[in-house]
């Protein structure tokens, strides 16, 4: 019997990017390889199959690839979150606050529909932040949160402790400090 892959050792950390002192978690490295990305959907899979979802949103970009492989799986349709200006039909959006200033995500008006529910899926949690504007853009698009997938949480950033304060079921795969 073998054990179980650890996706920590297949994530990249690039130091001071995207500015001096952030160690970047890139999970390129864990995409490339077959077995890690497999690992990745199957766990997500095993952890969300026995939930209610009508829908995948995913957040631009990591959260397209694990999204919507993830949605494949569960047989439930995606939904990209997008930055902002980069959807063709009619959208709305939801700014939010980054550590260096301030963001914007859109989602189509037609890409959720009242009562559905859905799964907010991403690569990574840090300050909750995107998360949080995800999880906006889904209640004003009249969906029911169903809960949040992401490959990485970083827990001395607080995201996903406020995640769930606010209630939410948070899965993230794996860890890392600092």
């Amino acid at each position: 019997m073998s054990l179980p892959l650890d996706l920590r050792t297949l994530i990249r950390t690039v130091p001071d990017f995207p500015r001096p002192g952030v160690r970047f978690r890139d999970i390129t490295t864990l995409l490339k390889d077959a077995a890690g990305f497999r690992a990745v959907i199957d766990r997500l899979t095993d952890a969300w199959r026995d939930k209610p979802i009508d829908k995948i949103a995913g957040v631009e970009s990591r959260g397209f690839i694990v999204g919507a492989a993830l949605a494949g799986e569960l047989g439930v349709g995606f939904v990209p979150i997008r930055k902002a200006g980069k959807l063709p039909a009619e959208n709305f959006g939801q700014d939010y606050q980054l550590e260096y200033g301030t963001d914007r995500l859109e989602v189509h008006r037609d890409g959720i529909a009242r009562g559905e529910r859905v799964l907010l899926v991403d690569d990574l949690v840090a300050t909750g932040g995107t998360a949080e504007a995800s999880l906006r853009l889904i209640a004003m698009g009249g969906g029911d949160v169903v809960g949040c997938a992401f490959v990485i949480a970083l827990p001395d950033l607080g995201g996903r402790a406020k995640l769930e304060r606010q209630g939410h079921r948070v899965v993230a795969l794996c860890e890392f400090g600092g």
